[in-house]
C-alpha cells in the first residue's frame, strides 16, 4: 500500500495529541486491529478511531485489512530528515547586535542552540558576548546557575563557562559568577 510520506513536523504535530501519541505507541513495532488498539491503550472504540485516522491522514499509520501498523523505518527517516533540516537562527538571538554579529551568530545557531563553539577567536567572542547577555549585571549566580543558562543553549557548559571567564565576560570569586564584560543589553548593538 502506497501511503504519503510525511514531514517531520507533519509528523510532530500529528503526536502532540495524548491519544495519538498513545495509538502510535501501541503501534510501534507490531500490527494491532482497533480493538487490540482500544484494549491496549485504555482509549474507547471512538478515540482509537479518530486517532488512526489523524495518523493515517499525517501520513504516519498504514493500514491493510483488519490491522494497522507505524512502520519504524518510517519513524527513522523522519528523525533524519528533522536531524538534517537546516534551521536558521532564531532572529531574537541577533537582537541588538550589528549586521556583522548576526552574521557569525546565524552561522553558529540553528534556532536558540548552539550547534557549534567556534574554534575562531573573533568569531567565538561575538557567541560569547551575546551569551553574555543572558545574565543581570550586578547579580551573583552560583556554577549550577551558570551552567543552567549555558546548557538551553550547547551542552558543554564547562567550556562556555570557561570562554566567559577567560575572555571577560564573566568573573569569578568564592563559587559565584557575575558579569564583568560586555554590552549592557541587547539594544546596545
Amino acid at each position: 500500500m502506497s501511503e504519503r510520506a510525511p514531514t517531520p513536523a507533519v509528523a510532530l504535530s500529528a503526536l502532540l495529541d495524548p491519544a495519538r501519541l498513545m495509538v502510535a505507541g501501541a503501534l510501534v513495532g507490531t500490527s494491532r486491529s482497533t480493538s487490540d488498539i482500544a484494549e491496549y491503550t485504555g482509549l474507547d472504540r471512538e478515540g482509537v478511531l479518530r486517532a488512526l485516522g489523524d495518523l493515517r491522514q499525517a501520513g504516519l499509520v498504514e493500514h491493510d485489512g483488519d490491522s494497522y501498523t507505524l512502520p519504524t523505518d518510517r519513524l527513522h527517516r523522519l528523525a533524519t530528515a528533522a536531524a538534517e533540516a537546516d534551521v536558521p537562527m532564531d532572529p531574537s538571538i541577533g537582537f541588538g547586535m550589528t549586521d556583522d554579529e548576526r552574521g557569525v551568530l546565524a552561522r553558529f545557531f540553528q534556532g536558540r542552540t548552539l550547534a557549534e563553539i567556534p574554534s575562531n577567536r573573533a568569531k567565538r567572542l561575538v557567541v560569547l558576548e551575546r551569551l553574555a547577555l543572558e545574565f543581570d549585571l550586578g547579580r551573583r549566580y552560583p556554577e549550577r546557575a551558570v551552567d543552567d543558562v549555558l546548557a538551553a543553549f550547547h551542552p558543554d557548559c564547562p567550556a562556555l563557562r570557561r570562554y566567559l571567564v577567560d575572555e571577560g565576560f564573566l568573573d569569578r570569586a568564592d563559587g559565584q559568577y557575575w558579569r564583568s564584560g560586555g554590552r549592557l543589553d541587547h539594544a546596545s548593538g
